[in-house]
């Protein structure tokens, strides 16, 4: 008899927590506009100068097997001191978070890309808000059967490669928080 008690709650919890878990990736199926990007997930990243001794910069920012290209981003706009600029990429990647805005919940519904895609087209931007650069940036992305999926990105992992061309814009982007949708955009009208 003890042994079914045992056996009933353990029963339970392992309910209790398969709810809870699955509450979880339901309510994790929206991500907020504000969510921290995460650092330092693209170690093997190296950038070059194209253009040494001109006024507009120009960098080649390339990413390598495993790195995640968006905290790459926002990491290489920090320290390069970037504070307005616009970039395209071609590549593949292993994996990917990508989002379309739902401006009902003001939030990201999540788009999973699971496995080996080849990155058709990648373009954003950098803009400073607060202080800091913002990276901003779509993806397109083709599937084995040549379909294809796309969104904004919030997270995207390299395989093979992914090769970034970023141009620096003379005049400094600046956002504002815009409180009707939760998102930061630029605004031309800030100086």
């Amino acid at each position: 008899m003890m042994n079914m008690k045992r056996l009933g709650c353990a029963l339970l919890l392992i309910g209790i927590a398969g709810l809870t878990a699955y509450s979880r990736e339901k309510g994790s199926e929206y991500v907020s506009p504000s969510q921290a990007v995460p650092r330092g997930q693209a170690p093997k990243m190296e950038v070059q100068l194209l253009n040494p001794g001109e006024p507009t910069k120009q960098y080649a920012v390339i990413f390598y097997q495993g790195d995640e290209a968006f905290s790459g981003l926002l990491e290489f706009a920090e320290k390069y001191h970037v504070t307005s600029a616009h970039f395209t990429a071609i590549g593949a990647v292993n994996g990917a978070t990508l989002g379309w805005f739902d401006s009902q919940r003001k939030m990201y519904k999540k788009i999973p890309i699971n496995g080996q895609h080849e990155v058709i087209g990648m373009s954003g931007d950098i803009a400073l808000y607060q202080g800091k650069p913002v990276v901003h940036t779509h993806m397109m992305v083709g599937n084995s059967d040549g379909t294809t999926q796309g969104g904004h990105v919030l997270e995207a992992y390299v395989s093979p490669t992914l090769e970034v061309m970023v141009t620096e814009d003379p005049v400094t982007m600046q956002k504002r928080f815009d409180p009707a949708t939760d998102l930061t955009l630029i605004d031309p009208a800030l100086k």
